[in-house]
């Protein structure tokens, strides 16, 4: 017969093994163990809060929501104020992460009335100004954020609290970053992060740093240091087996960066984890991103069907697909709908680190259908996005974007030199595929300035990675373009426009042409007009034998 006495003893070596799991990291041993001791004898605070912790290193939310209101009521019964106040921010804070916004404000405005109450200067009143601080963000008042943020940090530092100085910095971080004052940004999320890692702020806090560290550094390209600390996260997360929150959107990061890397096996294979680990209703920006990077592999690869179901994914997700779809689209040699779409994405985008993501892909789709304008002027804006926030990645973006405006616009000596900076970038830093891309731009206009031994040498360079990548679709344009000379006296015309006039030398109506290059006819119609003022004929018969004339009709098949 167990007795009474055998129960508690039961109790209490469940719970010294809760407390020694909790130190040891290993999260699930101790949320089993501190339930089964808090089922024989109720836990006090203290150890009600290790169990709190440990449902949500592990992925509990319900369970975390129902053990912090405990702790709330324990603290209350207890007169103890302020560590009231402390668990019905975390409370409020885990609600808001989970956009159950009423309940969060409701329990917020619990930890203020508390605070209120205690008549004391404390550190809860840093932690209720990070709600007002996310907001500011999400409004784009980054001015407001930054203030905000500087107080709470100056707050945390009063009171010694490294959890809330060090998640305060990281914010002041990221709204220096979003202001355009890169360098400095960084710095504080370096701060940051260097505390996180030397174990200085709890588990759950070092975490959330983690992760908003390095999408900061996504967001303005500062791709070393996202590198860098992901490598850092990943150590941290097989270090503790038992965790399950941040997991996946640890194997997202460094899905992102074997990408980057050329490891596109590997990089979908994460991805796909992450998928599995991840819940949409939980964390489906996360979730969205696992589908959007195996889309990605799959496109690159031309695995079109299985890129396709992979964006609808994202999208089911709630996440934003493009500009991969609309590369897709041009990929399925759909170039309008490619065009339309990125359109579409780029009006309703505001945020210029945000356009700077979709401006290259819209450079991309629109030199496809021969928009050299709308081309130029969407590389013109990314030049000045990538000077205003100063970081080698986003400068190469806008150098690739210039040089193949230059390029399509027939004048390739002007293209070499920005296309050769943002060679020498990706090489550097270790980026295969965009390097390699960037050579094939550059073997062009090495042909077309009559360079053949360096455009072939770029080739093979870039035919040597394809092959190495798997990236079938590069492979078979390498196969079928053809990387010869555009005569001077092209007047000008884009590899395209010269493909239409041979065509409309040969005799085609712009209906046959249209479906010959799997065009709308408003694109033929489009691609016409503007190789008459190229060439500057009235005609259809007149640029026949502008064609004829002037040698153009040179690899043209009939």
């Amino acid at each position: 017969m167990v007795t009474r006495a055998d129960r508690q003893t039961a109790s209490l070596d469940d719970l010294r093994r809760g407390r020694l799991a909790y130190q040891r990291r290993q999260w699930d041993d101790a949320y089993r163990f501190l339930v089964d001791a808090d089922a024989t004898t109720p836990l006090v605070p203290v150890d009600l809060d290790l169990l709190a912790w440990s449902a949500a290193l592990t992925g509990r939310d319900d369970e975390l929501l129902t053990l912090l209101d405990r702790l709330y009521h324990a603290h209350v019964a207890a007169g103890d104020l302020l560590p009231a106040a402390r668990a019905a921010f975390w409370l409020g804070f885990r609600l808001f992460s989970l956009n159950e916004v009423g309940r969060a404000t409701a329990w917020f405005g619990r930890c203020q009335d508390l605070v209120d109450q205690s008549g004391q200067d404390c550190a809860e009143q840093g932690y209720l100004m990070l709600p007002a601080i996310h907001r500011a963000m999400m409004a784009g008042d980054h001015a407001a954020a930054l203030n905000a943020a500087t107080a709470a940090s100056t707050i945390g530092e009063r009171f010694h609290d490294a959890d809330l100085t060090n998640f305060a910095r990281m914010l002041q971080g990221r709204a220096q970053t979003r202001l355009g004052r890169v360098d400095t940004g960084l710095a504080l999320l370096d701060q940051a992060m260097l505390s996180a890692i030397a174990g200085e702020v709890s588990p759950l806090v070092t975490g959330l740093i983690y992760c908003s560290v390095i999408e900061s550094c996504q967001e303005v390209y500062a791709f070393d240091r996202c590198r860098e600390w992901t490598a850092v996260l990943a150590n941290w997360c097989d270090d503790q087996p038992q965790l399950v929150t941040f997991s996946g959107t640890c194997l997202v990061h460094r899905a992102e960066i074997m990408q980057l890397n050329g490891d596109w096996s590997d990089a979908v294979e994460e991805a796909r984890r992450a998928a599995s680990r991840l819940s949409p209703a939980v964390d489906p920006e996360a979730t969205a991103s696992a589908f959007y990077q195996q889309a990605e592999i799959h496109r690159l690869r031309g695995e079109l069907d299985a890129a396709e179901a992979a964006y609808h994914k994202v999208g089911q997700a709630g996440g934003e697909a493009q500009p991969g779809l609309a590369l897709l689209r041009l990929a399925q040699k759909r170039a309008d709908t490619a065009a339309s779409a990125i359109r579409r994405v780029l009006a309703a985008t505001t945020s210029r680190l945000r356009r700077a993501r979709f401006l290259p892909a819209y450079v991309e789709i629109m030199l496809t259908i021969s928009s050299i304008d709308e081309a130029r002027d969407a590389s013109r804006e990314l030049a000045g996005i990538a000077a205003d926030y100063r970081t080698a990645v986003l400068a190469a973006l806008a150098d690739r974007a210039d040089g193949a405006v230059r390029l399509a616009a027939g004048d390739a000596a002007g293209a070499l030199g920005p296309l050769r900076r943002a060679f020498v970038v990706w090489h550097r830093f270790g980026a295969p595929y965009l390097a390699a891309q960037l050579r094939v731009l550059i073997a062009t206009a090495c042909r077309v300035l009559g360079d053949e031994d360096g455009a072939q040498l770029e080739l093979n360079a870039a035919r040597d990675i394809f092959g190495q990548l798997g990236a079938a679709p590069d492979l078979a344009r390498l196969d079928t373009l053809a990387l010869r000379a555009v005569p001077e006296a092209s007047g000008g015309l884009t590899a395209r426009e010269l493909q239409v006039l041979r065509l409309v030398a040969a005799g085609k109506t712009n209906k046959v042409i249209a479906k010959e290059l799997s065009v709308s006819d408003r694109t033929v119609d489009r691609h016409v007009s503007n190789i008459f003022v190229k060439i500057d004929v009235s005609s259809r018969a007149a640029a026949a034998a502008y064609a004829y004339k002037h040698g153009l009709m040179n690899g043209h098949r009939g």
